[in-house]
């Protein structure tokens, strides 16, 4: 983990996105797909947090070296401002933070699915195993064609994609739990990637469990420090051994994790959700975002 004053080399509006490209090496250097980064708002405004971004692209080589990019949808006041923010700004960058997808040891078939711009840390993960001699086939969904990220990255990324849009106005029509089964069989999946919205995430566990196909998953989940120290992040994840679960925190143990040990009924609140009680030493919160 690196802190970074990052100068905003581009920013772009893409679609009902934006992406901010910032040369920050030291953390360029280190990313790995599925980590994120936490970037600073400014002490001049009423913002008490700082944001986290998932990572769409890092170079280490090339006439890009030392970048790395991120996308986000403008939604509230600190995601606001960012979609302000012009090159040559400067952004205060913590990462890359959290833990990265695992790669398959072996040439292995695999399937990444996501929706909305989950596509964006897909598509990165698709280039590192391509890059491996890995087979890559995708399914990227989204409410609309205005949702559908990059879509012609997706096709050169894949060997196959299959594009699904909530309304039909791109692709075939439904979701990517109705393209999943079809897709896993026709491209003999191996493995499954996802990164999408946590009711997706649920059902795509469970299908990969009935087929015992491995899975990880990046989740998201409201953040404060983004580095392990106020425990507001937390997801249940079953120990190793079977004997219980565990509070793991998304920003430090996450946000990439076996589905098949998530607690999904107690984590989306079909069960009581109770504060965790931290290692001693930590500072207590004693409050629980809804």
């Amino acid at each position: 983990m690196k802190r970074a004053r990052a100068e905003v080399l581009n920013a772009r509006k893409l679609g009902v996105y934006h992406s901010l490209t910032l040369v920050a090496p030291e953390v360029a250097e280190r990313v790995r797909p599925g980590q994120f980064v936490s970037v600073g708002m400014p002490p001049d405004r009423a913002f008490l947090l700082r944001r986290h971004f998932s990572i769409h692209q890092a170079s280490r080589r090339g006439g890009w070296a030392g970048t790395l990019e991120f996308v986000f949808d403008p939604r509230g006041p600190g995601t606001a401002w960012l979609a302000e923010v012009k090159a040559h700004q400067f952004l205060d960058v913590i990462g890359p933070l959290g833990t990265a997808f695992a790669y398959p040891k072996k040439l292995t078939n695999c399937l990444l699915v996501s929706e909305g711009h989950g596509a964006a840390t897909i598509y990165f993960l698709s280039q590192e195993l391509r890059a491996q001699g890995k087979r890559v086939d995708m399914i990227v969904g989204a409410e609309s064609h205005e949702h559908v990220f990059k879509p012609i990255d997706g096709k050169r990324l894949s060997q196959t994609i299959a594009i699904v849009t909530a309304d039909g106005s791109l692709g075939e029509r439904g979701s990517v739990l109705d393209a999943l089964p079809h897709m896993v069989e026709a491209t003999r999946a191996q493995v499954v990637y996802a990164a999408a919205r946590r009711p997706t995430l649920r059902a795509i566990a469970e299908f990969c469990m009935e087929r015992q196909i491995p899975a990880q998953v990046a989740v998201e989940e409201h953040m404060a420090c983004g580095i392990g120290m106020c425990f507001t992040c937390t997801v249940p994840v079953i120990r190793k051994d079977g004997s219980g679960y565990d509070h793991l925190r998304v920003c430090t143990e996450g946000p990439v994790f076996n589905p098949a040990r998530i607690l999904w009924d107690r984590w989306m609140g079909d069960e009581p959700r109770m504060l965790p009680t931290p290692p001693e030493g930590f500072p207590v919160v004693r409050t629980w975002p809804g």
